[in-house]
Order: structure tokens, then C-alpha cells, then sequence
């Protein structure tokens, strides 16, 4: 159960906040905390696409397995890039507060133009397989940095369905109160940065490059070893 586990790491809150070169280098912060895994063979499910060559390179470097866990965020009808919930590969629907405040068709639209866009990320990303069962593995779910935790919290919600063995989020940077959020539903929680001066997760990369649908194919692709 949630409330079980064994402790959560973070980074001490700080006036300054970290600045990573790029996602390689959040990714072998993650690996060195997570580096008693490399005998569990864990699961390592990347929120797509900025998270994708994260879980790669901890996929290969801690010996698991690489997929994505497909959430969406739901967006606020006049402010996309508003959070007001999230939708996971199931269909279930986790609204925010926030949403009491928007017409519930335009809600429900976009909503479904969600799952659409999950469905398509399906079948684009592991053309030739289905994705690959969590139930009894050790499970980490990683994200580049998380604003709200609306998609995070809905992956792991999600994931706690299928019975995983241990559910672990792995974040570069979340405000306090988004990692208390996600502490209540993962065993454990590693964000490595903190700071209350939260505004964007680009403020903590120096390099915070888009990545594209083919990077993330061939990243799925590619068997680790």
C-alpha cells in the first residue's frame, strides 16, 4: 500500500534552484539513487515525450526494461496549457478542482480529444506489441519535472491498478507541494529539485530541447544492454 513505503528522497528546498545541463544528467542523478534496482530487473515507464531518453538511459544503465506510460494532461478549454486533470491509457478521467469552473461539454471534448491522442501515441510508439504488464514488477515511473503532478499522479493512480510489486515516481524538478501530492500515492518519491521558485520545468534544464515522435520510437525500439 501507498502508506507503506519505505521513505521518500529529495532535494533539500533552496533559495537557488538546480540548474541540470540537460536531461542526461537529471537521468544519471535518478540512476545513482536508484542504483540498488540493478538486480530487480525494474520497469522503468517514461511519460512521453520530454521523459522518453530520461528512461532510456536508466532503463540501460540499472538493467530493466523501458516503455512509456501514456497520460495526458487535460487542459483547460480556454488555456490549454492549464491543467484542470488528466486522462490515463484506460480511459479514466482525474479532474481537478479547477474544473467546476469550465462548461462541462467543452470539459468532456477535450477529454476526448485526449484519449484520441493516447490511442494514436499507442499505436505510433510500440506498433508491434501491446504495452508491457507492470503487475508484480518494480515499477519507476520518470518524468523530466512536474508542475501540478495532474499526469504523474494520474500514471501512478493508474499503475497502482495493476498491482506493481513497488511503484516509484522519479522527477528532475516539482514544486513541495506537487511532490507531497505524489508521496501519497507512489512507495517512494525521488524529485531532485525543490525549490519553491517554481515557475516552469524548462527553468531547471540549461537544455531543454523538444523531443520529437521519431526520437521516441527509436528510443522504445532499441533493447537495452
Amino acid at each position: 500500500m501507498p502508506g507503506a513505503r519505505a521513505y521518500t528522497e529529495r532535494t533539500p528546498i533552496s533559495r537557488e534552484p538546480a540548474m541540470f545541463r540537460d536531461r542526461r544528467e537529471a537521468a544519471e542523478h535518478l540512476i545513482d539513487r536508484l542504483s540498488y534496482l540493478k538486480t530487480e530487473n525494474p520497469l522503468i515507464l517514461a511519460i512521453p515525450r520530454g521523459a522518453v531518453p530520461m528512461g532510456r538511459w536508466m532503463a540501460d544503465a540499472l538493467n530493466g526494461e523501458l516503455d512509456v506510460v501514456l497520460v495526458r494532461k487535460v487542459g483547460a478549454p480556454s488555456n490549454p496549457e492549464y491543467a484542470i486533470g488528466a486522462i490515463d491509457e484506460n480511459g479514466r478521467v482525474a479532474l481537478e478542482p479547477a474544473a467546476a469552473y469550465y462548461r462541462e461539454e467543452a470539459v468532456n471534448r477535450e477529454v476526448e480529444h485526449q484519449q484520441a491522442l493516447i490511442e494514436e501515441r499507442r499505436r505510433r510508439y510500440t506498433p508491434v506489441r501491446s504495452a508491457i504488464d507492470p503487475r508484480g514488477r518494480i515499477v519507476v515511473v520518470v518524468d523530466d519535472g512536474s508542475a501540478t503532478g495532474a499526469t504523474m499522479a494520474a500514471a501512478l493512480t493508474a499503475l497502482r491498478a495493476r498491482d506493481p510489486r513497488r511503484l516509484i515516481a522519479a522527477l528532475g524538478a516539482a514544486p513541495p507541494e506537487t511532490v507531497a501530492r505524489l508521496e501519497a500515492l507512489a512507495d517512494e518519491v525521488i524529485c531532485l529539485e525543490t525549490s519553491r521558485d517554481f515557475r516552469a520545468v524548462g527553468q531547471f534544464f540549461a537544455d531543454f530541447g523538444q523531443v520529437e515522435d521519431d526520437e521516441v520510437i527509436a528510443l522504445l525500439g532499441r533493447n537495452h544492454g
